[in-house]
């Protein structure tokens, strides 16, 4: 098996393990477990499913994530980025569909990674990653509006963000003061633990604080026990979700969804990971894992499993060395649940909204964004468009709108580098027989050279030929110089051969220099080859060719 399908575990116990990097491990595993802890919770919840199911998904999909990916440091679990989705797909086809769609999407996540796509996923714009990351966060604000003011809505919560807003607005009259007084004390703590303890777990801090305040003050909040009667304390037995072809119909288009973001998801983790570690991940291995996790996760009840930037970036701080740290961190979350499930019930809504409104901000990459709307127009549109998109439409017509936009600017600015003209290059001509070079200078009135530089694809090729066309039956000897072009496609081969053929009835001779071996193949697919034209190594062998001609 080649190396990188080989997960990272392998390779660090080959290295050697020991004592020390263990409890660097299991400190870094603690430190992160601590963050899952109510971040799973909170995302489970808003998600619209029971705060049970985010930690089932942290421990099975967490644990092997960390086991079977090609990160080191790599932390997996319920993400943010998926509220959105795991809550329509739960609205449209309920908790067994959403499992269903997990699974799949799992299996569509292994076969990427076999089938080493995960390069390709790279290749979504910077702009597209910024946008969609903050629509994310806008949406996931909204969602937590009703519980950070208690708000009691007499019909079910809109899933779009204008329907839900104007709902939340006309109960604004409903608002529950000790819900927000529970989210403002867990936002002040969160931040001003953040500013005067770095290091500490704010988040789970914000929340005990907040638990105990509600408590012991008898709040009218809602907690996790009045909505849900608490956690179970312990892990359930895996089962198949309920399978049938129409259901397998109805929630493929949720799974291509949760698959195409946990890919991006994940690996974008892990390439945040890399920059952190100085270290390179196997982004296909990567790939099977997450698949791997996601099965399992939905075999356990959990939700969607993938790549977390925040607990990962938490894992390389706390000073994770390598994929144990992430095992143990799923160990401490099962045991935290097996000896504390009922503590849980205390956790106030407010106060896990709270944290979600902190997450969502962070999510945000506020300088980037900025430093975009500022760069270029193009990529200010490809930016907007994306946030829209993804904020008032939906997540993956968003990336794909994105993605689309910018592959088009992308065509656009290399089909304005490519660069052709007429050029007169001082060739120094060997004659040969024994005779002293001489130089030639393309001021022959019946020969005309014209260099191609830059990448000639169909983007530049109207613009190419357009010059092209023009000279093509004007002199007896045309040279075309392509030497400084790296690539060649299909429709630019097209191109020089309507112009060949231009130049074949004027009776002009065609000579094509510097053809790498890839252009020289592509011309040749396309009939652009000897005898119909003359191939040199260069423009001083073309004119070398000319000169015997003529002495001949």
């Amino acid at each position: 098996m080649p190396d990188t399908m080989v997960p990272k575990t392998f390779s660090v116990f080959a290295e050697g393990y020991d004592l020390a990097r263990l409890k660097a491990d299991a400190f870094a595993g603690l430190t992160v477990a601590i963050v899952a802890l109510p971040l799973s919770m909170a995302i489970a919840i808003a998600s619209g499913v029971t705060p049970d199911r985010g930690l089932y998904t942290a421990i099975i999909g967490g644990f092997l994530v960390s086991l079977l990916g090609g990160s080191r440091v790599q932390i997996g679990g319920p993400a943010g980025a998926f509220i959105v989705l795991v809550a329509a797909t739960v609205t449209r086809h309920g908790v067994d569909g959403l499992l269903l769609a997990t699974a799949m999407s799992g299996l569509m996540l292994v076969a990427a990674g076999y089938l080493r796509l995960g390069q390709y996923i790279k290749l979504i714009p910077y702009p597209v990653t910024v946008g969609f990351t903050a629509g994310i966060a806008v949406i996931i604000f909204a969602s937590q509006l009703r519980d950070l003011f208690g708000l009691t809505l007499t019909g079910a919560e809109p899933g779009a963000i204008v329907d839900k807003v104007v709902e939340l607005a006309r109960a604004a009259d409903t608002v529950n003061w000790a819900s927000v007084l529970t989210a403002a004390l867990t936002i002040g703590v969160i931040l001003a633990l953040r500013r005067a303890r770095p290091h500490w777990p704010g988040m789970l801090i914000a929340v005990a604080a907040a638990s105990v305040g509600v408590a012991l003050l008898q709040l009218p909040a809602e907690t996790i026990g009045t909505r849900f009667g608490g956690i179970p304390p312990g892990l359930p037995l895996p089962a198949l979700p309920p399978l049938s072809l129409d259901k397998l119909v109805a929630v493929f288009p949720d799974a291509v969804s949760f698959a195409l973001l946990g890919a991006i998801e994940s690996l974008l983790s892990a390439v945040v990971a890399d920059g952190m570690t100085g270290r390179r991940h196997r982004s296909s291995i990567e790939l099977i894992a997450q698949g791997l996790a996601n099965i399992c996760s939905a075999l356990f009840g959990g939700i969607c499993v993938t790549g977390t930037i925040a607990r990962t970036a938490t894992n390389v701080r706390a000073g994770g060395t390598s994929p144990v740290s992430g095992m143990l961190h799923a160990v401490f979350l099962l045991l935290f649940m097996l000896l504390a499930a009922p503590l849980a019930s205390y956790i106030p809504l407010a106060a896990l909204a709270g944290v979600l409104s902190i997450v969502a901000w962070n999510m945000i990459e506020k300088p980037a964004f900025m430093a975009l709307l500022r760069s270029s127009y193009g990529d200010a549109v490809v930016l907007l468009a994306t946030f829209l998109i993804v904020v008032f439409r939906e997540l993956t017509e968003g990336i794909v709108i994105g993605f689309a936009l910018g592959a088009v600017l992308f065509i656009d600015r290399m089909a304005k580098s490519i660069s052709v003209g007429e050029t007169t290059p001082l060739a120094l001509v060997k004659p040969g027989n024994g005779e002293k070079e001489h130089p030639v200078v393309a001021d022959d009135p019946n020969t005309v050279i014209y260099r191609i530089s830059g990448i000639f694809f169909f983007g530049s090729a109207a613009t190419v030929g357009t010059v092209l066309d023009r000279i093509a039956d004007q002199r007896r000897n045309f040279i075309l110089d392509c030497s400084e072009v790296p690539f060649m496609d299909s429709t630019a081969a097209n191109v020089i051969e309507g112009t060949l053929r231009k130049a074949e009835r004027s009776g002009v001779r065609f000579i094509i220099t510097g053809a790498r071996s890839q252009v020289r193949r592509t011309l040749y697919q396309h009939h652009v080859r000897p005898p119909r034209v003359l191939m040199r190594a260069s423009v001083p062998a073309a004119l070398e060719s000319i000169r015997a001609e003529k002495t001949a």
